[in-house]
């Protein structure tokens, strides 16, 4: 049996798979910005509540905002401040009381599409999350390429493509340079872009609600947006041409026209037909812990 846990979601989620891929167990718990040593005793009582349930014991990986460094083996590139630095690794093998694998959340949501989920047919995938942050994971022939520094797919924190001067000006992100992929794609971007646009801060999902109902500058919001993501996903294209693009995260489910998006990547891209696929995750929700588990192999024994 193998457990992944996802660090990087509003809660922190569990789930056990067989070795067959079919779901066990799920498990959830308190939101993932709590405190460091809550968290260790959370992930702890998670898993063993998965583990009392089903009556077996189960090897463990996780998924983070971030990445481990190899200088210091600690968690660096978080935007859980709560995570930057810990001794994250042999923190929770301590806990857990067994060896860990730990990965980056667009590396295991990745992984986990790319394995059985939206882009099992791919060689070449690219795996994107749009949610409080902009994650990114590519894969190529289901295996995952972290890079040497532990940060292939760092999608977010590279400059917005063929931005304007307004665009290249705007809000600081938190890794301290302006104009950052991330500050325009992830839920916060989206709520900035409304509030330049109507003075008023309201939710991402009362903006794709006011869209749908047809609000002319939630609309207009959100076609801005999604020219924005078609500058990015093009610029992405043109530099390691993916044969599948799979989207997931709370901005995957309503905030994107996955036809009309396709068609506004064509333009950016540097090619006279694009073929490659842009579609939603198959796994949804669970896509980073399952991948997480399948940092694994399946029959893996402790």
């Amino acid at each position: 049996m193998r457990i992944g846990v996802d660090l990087a979601a509003g809660e922190i989620a569990v789930l056990a798979l067989a070795d067959d891929g079919s779901v066990l167990r799920r498990e959830r718990g308190l939101a993932a910005a709590i405190r460091y040593e809550e968290m260790l005793e959370t992930v702890t009582s998670l898993v063993g509540a998965i583990e009392g349930a089903l009556g077996t014991k189960g090897t463990v990986g996780v998924s983070l905002p971030g990445a481990i460094s190899a200088k210091t083996g600690r968690v660096k590139n978080s935007n859980n401040a709560n995570l930057i630095g810990a001794d994250l690794r042999n923190d929770l093998a301590r806990t857990l009381r067994r060896d860990v694998r730990i990965g980056n959340d667009a590396n295991c949501f990745t992984l986990a599409e790319a394995s059985d989920g939206a882009a099992a047919s791919g060689v070449v995938v690219v795996g994107l999350i749009l949610g409080g942050g902009v994650g990114a994971g590519i894969a190529i022939e289901r295996r995952v390429i972290e890079g040497v520094n532990a940060i292939a797919g760092e999608l977010g924190h590279n400059s917005l493509p063929w931005s304007n001067d307004e665009e290249s000006a705007r809000v600081r992100c938190y890794c301290g340079k302006t104009g950052c992929i991330e500050q325009f794609l992830s839920t916060a971007g989206l709520q900035r872009a409304y509030k330049a646009r109507t003075g008023s801060y309201v939710s991402a999902d009362e903006i794709t609600r006011a869209s749908a109902a047809r609000h002319a500058d939630a609309s207009a919001c959100l076609a801005e947006y999604e020219d924005r993501l078609a500058r990015v996903l093009g610029s992405l294209t043109n530099l390691i041409d993916p044969d599948t693009v799979v989207i997931g995260g709370s901005l995957a489910r309503n905030a994107i026209d996955y036809g009309t998006l396709r068609s506004a990547v064509a333009r950016y891209a540097f090619t006279d037909r694009l073929d490659t696929k842009i579609v939603p995750s198959a796994h949804g929700d669970a896509g980073a812990a399952r991948g997480a588990a399948m940092l694994w192999p399946a029959a893996s024994n402790l």
